[in-house]
């Protein structure tokens, strides 16, 4: 039971974002704090590093159930922060949906743009991993160094190594620790107390429905309206 369980998760934490990792990136510029460069959805290549070191970085997610504020973690998963970081900065996030509450997983996901579901094409590229060590594993999968708790931000994957490319997950209920078997979703940021009562609420709206690809979803549409980045 506990297999068939992460075995559902895994496969359904997907982003089906093309591209392979080019880690001989050819520079852009970076994207401009105020988002005046937005909205900007496909790119040739992932982002050049933008970030400015030793300087915090939160993503402040609002969303029409209330205001989630994440903490990026720069020292363990600065290629992961800075691509997530220069996605919100092109508005790639804004006006979408949180389409997907799964809570035998205790995961609010989203990040799809295009299509407002896991099929989402994606930015064009995707990003290595980061953070410890991957394996990859019989059934095409990977095993990363990660372990899963309520209140964190994570990376969306596609099966094998460096998979991840926009799409992302909350981490809601304490059933996400179900994923420490595989532990190769990309964790990079942590909400405080306020935020966690954000995602429970998100995650009442859950309402089960046979004909969904999911299993089911929230009662309505949960809007993920901008996402900040702010610095200091």
């Amino acid at each position: 039971m506990l297999g068939g369980v992460v075995t559902v998760g895994i496969a359904s934490l997907t982003d089906r974002g093309g591209g392979s990792v080019d880690r001989a990136v050819v520079p852009t510029d970076c994207p401009a704090p105020d988002k005046s460069d937005a909205p900007r959805y496909r790119f040739d290549n992932r982002p050049i590093y933008c970030l400015t070191s030793g300087t915090v970085y939160t993503a402040v997610f609002d969303t029409s159930e209330g205001e989630i504020r994440f903490a990026l973690d720069t020292a363990r998963m600065p290629e992961t922060t800075n691509n997530f970081v220069a996605l919100a900065r092109y508005g790639y996030y804004d006006d979408t949906l949180l389409f997907r509450i799964d809570p035998g997983i205790g995961i609010i996901q989203g990040g799809a743009p295009t299509t407002n579901d896991w099929s989402d094409p994606g930015p064009g590229y995707q990003i290595p991993d980061e953070g410890g060590n991957f394996t990859p594993v019989a059934n095409g999968g990977v095993t990363g160094p990660f372990s899963y708790k309520t209140g964190q931000l994570v990376m969306a994957r596609s099966a094998g190594l460096n998979s991840s490319g926009a799409q992302f997950f909350f981490t809601t209920t304490e059933s996400v620790s179900l994923l420490d078997g595989q532990g190769s979703y990309l964790l990079f940021g942590a909400t405080d107390n306020a935020g966690q009562s954000v995602l429970d609420a998100m995650m009442d709206l859950y309402v089960a429905d046979p004909d969904s690809p999911y299993g089911g979803g929230p009662s309505h549409e949960i809007v993920l309206r901008s996402v900040t980045i702010v610095e200091g």
